[in-house]
């Protein structure tokens, strides 16, 4: 039975025409059977991560042209990249019965008809301005963070476009959006409209110019409309959920009065609205598209159960049909607590390092990271183990206009007090980043935590001309950069959708970072649950989850707590692995208590040579000045570490640092003492309570 709101397509007849539609048809399981020959217009096709959905985008096109409702030569196939528009030509041209459509971004789609347009009427054609910044830096006052902040602004105007606002309704629309801009918003809307002017003068158009006048051609030239769709008759657009209110309106211009569309994409893949795009179009499809029909895929061919299963979780509650997994079982997601965002790194590069040592390839693995600036300690930590790395969808941390914005800050400061010292200058660029943006904030502490690093191993305590070539080496050295097509890919949650691997580390599960510190309202949390299921479903087999206990921003180390968002995935991951992920065997559980005995008589021979230990007493009036250094609080922490390290689980999945904390303080003797222990439900009773009350018993006999 189809999901509510969802319908399946009739049964299909033999249409004679040989065996090329049933060639089409062949390995496909029944959702994209039906998702393939469904005849109903228009079409949403529902693609989950890992369900084949180019797959069945090119079947689609090449069964309904062998079976002769539709000519390829008039089909426009409209993707985000232009590396999907070139992959899906590949493969139909590859298909029985496929060939040759014209596909592309909407942007390059809307650039072509208008240069046609522009020829056919002897009209010279506007340069077209592929970088905004070119335009806004000198608007933006002091150069040395004139770049990062006319990037910020550009940000800003593409949203703005994407969303049909204009400068003057700007601050209206950021106040109802609930948006943050990097600048004050009437400040914003300045230089939109002083943008938009210099535009004009200087005869520009940028890329989001491109989808506004292809509609207003479309609109407004009944000519140039008509040629327009009789070209293109069959309308397909790939990734829907990321469509913008300005990309919509030009679908239905082409479109017109006909309703021959086909879309395909994932509500919980929709990780673009910051950008401007707006999910309700694919969510609520039958709304939007009148007498439309909805059809889903419901297996996942990418990953195993266990990634799967992890990766939904984080989506929170979830409606709907369960997916099918496909692959077989396979090990169980490892999940990381470190004590700084250094040691972070560190692992993670042998871990890397580790497995390609078993013969796994570097391309089938890829270190995922929520914002940009965290690339920098990945960067170094894989450089100095001797792993190549290509930094994806974005240029090396070096190489990024925020960086070079903020060195230049340390060479101004250093040049107008030349005789102060290295470290002085980054606690002068340290207070500097609060008047930053947000994205040149992030990688301003960045620099000051790599400077502060430097300036330890520098013997000298290091200067601004030493600082960068070290910089370099030690981001750059062993690198094979991105000419190499076997290497690690570092990327962001945002860059890695769209692309798989066989392993995948996921890090920095922080709070502040998953979800991100700015997303405060409903709407966003939603899209950073989505952004990291992105993220995890990457994996195929190898999934590990990591976060620190301590990050250095800028001059400061900030204590970590982790994302509110790991329990239910922790609780995904012990479900599929047996039921219980926290329930160790019984060797296991004696081997732990044994470590915890031997800690404990080293503990005592030590006090013993040291003339004895204060054994605090029991009781609330000294509890935070004795409790922590007790123990028997340290012999808990050694056990919950242990159970955590043989469960795979991180540690506060045992038990909390304020539970261990109440045990120590309470001393049960029985189980009924230790259900009175904050913290110790019935569950962790069961499980736990026998081996918690034989070390409360080993440490106090």
């Amino acid at each position: 039975m189809a999901p509510a709101g969802l319908v399946r397509s009739p049964a299909v007849e033999r249409t004679g025409d040989g065996e090329t539609p049933a060639a089409l048809l062949a390995g496909l399981d029944a959702s994209q059977r039906d998702a393939v020959v469904h005849t109903a217009r228009p079409l949403a096709i529902l693609a989950g991560a890992g369900s084949g959905k180019t797959r069945v985008l090119t079947r689609r096109i090449a069964w309904h042209a062998a079976t002769r409702q539709l000519d390829l030569d008039r089909v426009l196939a409209v993707t985000f990249t232009r590396k999907a528009a070139g992959e899906l030509v590949r493969r139909l041209e590859r298909l029985p019965a496929g060939g040759r459509v014209t596909a592309g971004t909407f942007h390059a789609l809307a650039l072509a008809q208008l240069r046609r347009r522009w020829q056919e009427r002897g009209r010279r054609a506007p340069a077209l301005l592929e970088h905004k910044a070119r335009v806004l830096v000198p608007m933006m006052g002091d150069r040395s963070t004139a770049v990062p902040r006319a990037v910020a602004v550009a940000g800003e105007i593409e949203w703005a476009k994407a969303r049909l606002i204009d400068p003057e309704h700007y601050v209206a629309a950021v106040r109802a959006a609930g948006r943050r801009p990097p600048l004050a918003a009437g400040d914003v809307a300045a230089l939109f409209a002083a943008y938009e002017q210099q535009k004009q003068r200087r005869r520009l158009v940028d890329f989001d110019d491109l989808i506004a006048l292809c509609v207003r051609a479309l609109e407004h030239d009944a000519d140039f409309a008509a040629g327009q769709r009789f070209r293109f008759r069959h309308f397909f657009v790939d990734e829907f959920q990321d469509v913008t209110p300005a990309q919509l309106r030009l679908v239905r211009a082409w479109l017109g009065d006909r309703d021959d569309l086909c879309v395909v994409g994932d509500p919980d893949q929709a990780i673009y609205r910051f950008a401007g795009a707006e999910p309700g179009y694919l969510q609520r499809f039958a709304e939007h598209f009148r007498g439309a029909t909805v059809v889903e895929l419901d297996h996942n061919y990418r990953s195993t159960p266990q990634v799967v299963a992890v990766a939904r979780a984080a989506l929170g509650r979830r409606t709907g049909a369960p997916v099918r997994t496909v692959q077989d079982e396979g090990p169980a997601p490892i999940f990381t607590e470190h004590r700084t965002d250094r040691d972070e790194a560190r692992s993670v590069a042998e871990a890397v390092r580790d497995a390609h040592a078993t013969g796994r390839p570097w391309r089938s693995m890829a270190v995922l990271y929520r914002t940009n600036a965290q690339s920098a300690l990945f960067e170094e930590a894989l450089a100095r183990a001797g792993v190549p790395v290509r930094v994806r969808g974005g240029s090396r941390f070096l190489d990024r206009p925020e960086v070079a914005a903020v060195l230049e800050l340390l060479r101004a400061n250093a040049r107008s007090c030349p005789g102060r010292r290295f470290v002085d200058h980054l606690v002068d660029l340290d207070v500097d980043t609060h008047a930053m943006p947000d994205q040149q904030r992030e990688h301003a502490a960045a620099i000051v935590s790599l400077g502060r690093e430097y300036a330890v191993h520098d013997g000298a305590g290091g200067s601004v001309d030493g600082f960068v070539p070290w910089l370099r080496a030690t981001l750059q050295s062993g690198d094979l950069g991105v000419d190499s097509d076997d290497a690690v890919d570092l990327l962001t949650f945002h860059r890695a959708k769209g692309l798989e691997y066989e392993t995948v580390f996921v890090c920095g599960v922080e709070r502040g970072l998953v979800p991100i510190a700015h997303a405060i309202n409903t709407a966003d949390l939603d899209d950073e649950r989505r952004l990291l299921y992105v993220a995890l479903s990457r994996a195929g087999r190898g999934l590990h989850v990591s976060w620190a206990r301590e990050r250095t921003l800028g001059a400061q180390v900030v204590r970590r707590e982790p994302s509110p968002w790991l329990e239910p995935i922790l609780t995904a991951a012990r479900e599929q692995h047996g039921g219980d992920g926290a329930k160790l065997p019984r060797d296991a559980a004696a081997n732990v208590l044994a470590e915890v005995r031997s800690l404990l008589a080293v503990r005592a021979r030590t006090d013993e040579a040291s003339g004895g230990a204060e054994v605090p007493p029991a009781g609330p009036t000294r509890r935070d000045r004795t409790v922590l250094d007790d123990p028997l609080l340290e012999a808990l922490r050694e056990w919950r570490r242990a159970v955590a390290r043989a469960a795979a689980v991180p540690a506060f999945a045992i038990a909390s640092d304020h539970t261990l904390q109440s045990i120590a303080l309470a001393r049960p003797a029985s189980l009924d003492d230790l259900a009175a222990v904050p913290g110790i439900g019935p569950a962790r009773l069961a499980r736990h309570g026998p081996s918690i009350l034989s070390i409360v018993a080993t440490a106090t006999g």
